[in-house]
């Protein structure tokens, strides 16, 4: 150390980077949060990305976020607010400030914040050189230019010199916290293995980075934040959309079926498909179908065939698949539908998160064509919610939909992953041809949870009629008769109550069992209230958290819980979908606090409306 170099320890640190969607502000920020993650600290991250595909450079509409929380202890949310802000250019100052704690460090690079860039951003004058940062601590310094430097003799072109002064930034958070750059450089020797020339550079850039902080007088603290003590297991940093995949990919390998993944490329359901590809040693079939309506009916045909079958999109591709999923339900088969939940309506923001879709879900198709519902809490749930998604599927013999949301997709956080010997066994509910030799099989009979037997192609004597039209009980013909349809509906929708008895009682996450206030939520709202419950329940407040994984069929003790509570108060970043399905089944009234800005809840948002409460 130093002679004036000075070292705090800190229990956690909020870290913000905001530049140009060119910039790699998502690549900086993925390997440093795996860098803490290998390192041993708890984390959440927020990629924030910019709604247009090629946004103007320079401008806010085209910056790109990424905000990150680490420490020594456990952590729910990327952060309120950051302690550590880098902006590469002014715009992307000018859409993140504000984000940043009073007294926090802002390491601005000058270079961006030339007269074009600040034209760019709308800034009236220079904010390094008004009051605009009269609150902050800051450090300046002339990222470009010191890349520029040290690639001088690289032979690459300006614009690859350009592409890699992140990892100028990343050296230098290196330094910072005192972490090992170890990683990183086996990711970028795999990344560039074909291209020395480019890895060469990045190397280079980055222990330029780390050591220009090394030796650099003008700042000179450095951060100590130690591993976490987390549960023992063998850990991996994931994110959502990667825990969906393998959460799939379990329940195939448990099922012993084999995974059929059809699907639409949409923002930001596209990762799933990315991910399910990469492992075809596992038997996984993709398919990128020519539209939504293509890929779940491949699905459709797949299921019929005896396949684990998949698909995924986003709302506006869920409204297409409508028609085809209201064909599943008719036919009970199994099939598993993820919807990575974006702002809307229509194309809406495409890049932002949501939970509007959870009326979609329930009654978004024409006629009763229920779907059982479950949804994930954070990134490394959805492995857990997209393996019961197919279990329900393949058990119950019926479409399941999986409610994430962009913030869970592209969030990460460190995940104990399971023993393949540790999940539980999936049974598919296959007819037995031997039992039918002397006997009419009959496809729509139903066992004690109203379950009909899964018929597949091949099997002798179970040929039975598939479609859209209504089936009539027991033999699956057509039938208009009134009384059969009356029938049906009736009986698919005690189906999916049955299930009630095959899913988890309502349990409370935080705070006592009964109480004054009940805060109950579900999806990705989970890290930003159990942090505030936290910091509530410490402050003295009497509040709980209850969090639903099971929408549709609802826990069957839910109205239980919610009676031991004198106010219920129900935070959605929606415009109150969960609260109208609780006041109409329990007859409650509880309390809203709505967030639609494409946006997750903060804590902070969360402490400031129970003390409104109180």
């Amino acid at each position: 150390m130093r002679m004036n170099e000075t070292q705090k320890e800190l229990k956690e640190i909020t870290i913000l980077f905001a530049g140009d969607s060119g910039d790699g502000m998502q690549l900086t920020g993925n390997e440093f949060a795996n860098t803490n993650a290998l390192f041993g600290n708890d984390l959440a991250t927020f990629p924030n990305f910019p709604a247009e595909i090629r946004a103007p450079l320079g401008t806010v509409a085209g910056v790109s976020g990424f905000q990150m929380k680490f420490g020594s202890t456990e952590v729910f949310t990327p952060g309120d607010q950051a302690d550590v802000m880098v902006a590469m250019n002014s715009a992307g100052l000018k859409s993140s400030l504000h984000n940043v704690r009073r007294d926090g460090l802002v390491i601005i690079n000058t270079s961006g914040f030339d007269k074009k860039n600040l034209k760019l951003a709308k800034y009236e004058s220079n904010p390094l050189e008004d009051d605009t940062l009269k609150n902050y601590r800051v450090f300046k310094v002339d990222i470009s230019k010191l890349t520029q430097e040290t690639l001088k003799d690289s032979g690459l072109a300006r614009k690859d010199v350009e592409r890699s002064k992140n990892m100028f930034v990343l050296g230098y958070l290196y330094w910072m916290f005192n972490r090992k750059m170890a990683g990183t450089i086996d990711f970028l020797t795999r990344k560039f293995s074909s291209k020395p020339e480019i890895l060469k550079a990045n190397l280079d850039v980055m222990k330029a980075g780390y050591h220009y902080g090394d030796t650099t007088e003008t700042f000179t603290s450095r951060f100590e934040v130690k591993k976490a003590d987390l549960p023992k297991g063998k850990y991996r940093s994931v994110m959502g959309n990667q825990a969906t995949a393998l959460g799939l990919i379990a329940a195939a390998q448990k099922s012993g079926l084999q995974l059929f993944y059809g699907s639409y490329p949409i923002t930001p359901a596209s990762d799933i498909l990315h991910e399910l590809a990469k492992h075809k040693n596992f038997g996984v079939k993709t398919f990128q179908a020519e539209d939504e309506i293509a890929a779940i009916t491949a699905c459709i045909g797949a299921s019929f065939g005896g396949a684990l079958a998949t698909t995924g999109s986003s709302g506006p591709g869920i409204a297409l698949k409508g028609e085809a999923l209201g064909l599943a339900v008719m036919l009970e088969i199994p099939l598993v539908v993820v919807n990575v939940q974006r702002g809307g309506p229509s194309t809406g923001l495409p890049t932002k998160t949501e939970q509007s879709d959870l009326m979609q879900a329930l009654y978004g198709r024409n006629g009763e064509a229920q779907t059982v519902i479950v949804a994930p809490s954070t990134p490394k749930d959805a492995f857990a919610i997209a393996f019961e998604a197919c279990r329900l599927a393949v058990e119950h013999m019926m479409p399941v939909m999986m409610l994430s949301d962009g913030y869970i997709a592209n969030g990460s956080e460190p995940w104990a992953f399971p023993a393949s010997a540790d999940l539980p066994a999936i049974t598919p509910k296959f007819a037995d041809p031997s039992k039918y030799e002397d006997k009419e099989y009959l496809p729509y009979k139903r066992d004690e949870n109203l379950v009909r037997e899964w018929a597949i192609p091949g099997m002798p004597g179970l040929e039975h009629r598939v479609g859209g039209l209504e089936k009539e009980d027991l033999t699956g013909n057509v039938s208009y008769d009134p009384d059969n349809h009356e029938y049906m509906v009736k009986i698919r929708a005690a189906k999916i109550k049955k299930i009630e008895d095959d899913i988890p009682l309502q349990a409370i996450d935080q705070g006592p069992e009964k109480g004054k206030l009940l805060i109950l939520a579900w999806g990705s709202p989970y890290g930003a209230i159990k942090t505030a419950v936290r910091q509530l329940l410490a402050e003295g407040y009497v509040v709980s958290h209850a969090h639903i994984k099971y929408l549709n069929p609802l826990p069957k003790n839910l109205g239980e819980v919610l009676g031991n509570f004198e106010q219920v108060l129900i935070p959605e970043i929606n415009d109150g979908q969960l609260d109208i399905l609780i006041r109409n089944k329990f007859l409650i009234p509880s309390k809203r606090l709505c967030k639609i800005k494409g946006l997750p809840f903060t804590a902070g948002e969360i402490i400031e409306k129970v003390k409104e409460i109180y």
